[in-house]
């Protein structure tokens, strides 16, 4: 559980909360104070390449010190319960879906990705209007895609897209899925609309009107796709699931502080029962939905099928960090539905949580199936 950490990495969190301090709170103070943010990030990541914080997603083979799933699901939360955007440029990028990627496909777009010089994008999900699901048609040495994909985020400054399609031969017959590599601006690929999501994020859609690209453009072999992704949005979960916790500590930490300080009935509203118990309420539920999580968190790093108790933590996490943030409105009142009050903002991010990467009573419909008729995991 949390406070069951070794010695280790207790060492581990107490540098990364001088990290917090030293490196990341002044530079927030001077991008409130107007100074480029852009700069400041740029700023951010060295710091964090000295400290070895930006290696710790990176594989070794490319000068990376990756760090267990446990060590990553602590820090992530403690970066979210810090709640300053810069704290998003403290890790390097990750390999994602091309981590064994080999040959071209390694030189051209892994290669690149981790040392920050090209962007990707992931594209999963079609539209609800789509007729069909994303194909590619096997052409001799590459692939015929057509199709869509909605909600790419990232995908309007990308420079690639990994994007999973349904495989079939030129007589129609079924290969699988394929997580195929895309350029964004490669013929064909047309970028429908760009959008923003209430937490701020941006997002793309694509269209791919017969794109062609080469066999090597496909990670891994034919009919691996989804067993990739899926294996690639497991470890996201788990990223939402920490984040959500370090949300969660915030809100309570600011919801404490307006509890204790001078209220203009005269007495601090912490003092009333009623206010108390909602009080309570919340930490009670921040404690229970953070051992869920770093319980998760250790079976990943024990190698054990661990699907169902990610889309547990997942699932658990994200409803009690809106609970929580929701109830830190409550309590603070009117001020923090003002735009520009850190709650305000801190409600309309927590809320996406409960969609991005599986919406959550999805999340739920698979987790019976795996438990039902699969048998995975320990639940």
């Amino acid at each position: 559980m949390p406070d069951q950490l070794s010695s280790a990495l207790q060492k581990i969190k107490t540098d990364a909360e001088t990290f917090l301090q030293v490196e990341i709170k002044p530079r927030e103070l001077r991008v409130e104070a107007g100074e480029d943010p852009d700069q400041v990030a740029v700023e951010v990541r060295e710091a964090s390449k000295l400290a070895g914080y930006f290696y710790k997603t990176q594989p070794e083979a490319y000068g990376g010190r990756p760090a267990s799933v446990l060590e990553l699901t602590m820090l992530r939360e403690l970066w979210a319960s810090a709640n300053a955007p810069l704290t998003r440029y403290i890790f390097g990028p990750g390999p994602g879906l091309l981590h064994h990627a080999q040959g071209d496909l390694k030189s051209a777009y892994l290669d690149p990705l981790l040392a920050g010089t090209r962007r990707g994008a992931f594209g999963f999900t079609e539209p609800d209007n789509a007729v069909r699901p994303t194909w590619a048609v096997v052409e001799n040495d590459s692939l015929m895609i057509t199709g869509q994909k909605s909600y790419v985020t990232g995908g309007e400054t990308a420079d690639f897209l990994s994007i999973l399609v349904n495989v079939e031969d030129p007589s129609g017959k079924k290969l699988g899925t394929a997580m195929v590599v895309v350029d964004r601006t490669a013929p064909g690929v047309i970028m429908d609309s760009t959008f923003s999501s209430m937490e701020g994020g941006g997002h793309a859609s694509f269209r791919f009107e017969s794109v062609r690209v080469p066999l090597w453009h496909v990670v891994g072999e034919l009919g691996e796709g989804m067993p990739r992704a899926l294996a690639n949005i497991g470890n996201v979960r788990l990223m939402v699931a920490a984040e959500a916790m370090g949300m969660s500590q915030w809100a309570i930490r600011y919801v404490a502080e307006h509890l204790l300080a001078p209220h203009r009935t005269g007495t601090p509203l912490g003092n009333k029962e009623g206010v108390r118990l909602r009080y309570a309420e919340l930490r009670i539920q921040t404690f229970a939905a953070r051992s869920v999580l770093y319980r998760a968190a250790r079976l990943v790093d024990e190698a054990e099928n661990s699907v169902n108790e990610v889309i547990a933590a997942k699932v658990f996490c994200t409803e009690v960090a809106g609970s929580v943030v929701d109830w830190a409105v409550q309590l603070v009142g009117g001020q923090a539905l003002v735009v520009g009050h850190p709650l305000e903002s801190l409600y309309r991010r927590v809320r996406s949580l409960r969609l991005v990467e599986g919406a959550n009573d999805l999340l739920r419909l698979n987790l019976a199936k795996g438990d039902l008729e699969l048998g995975k995991g320990r639940l």
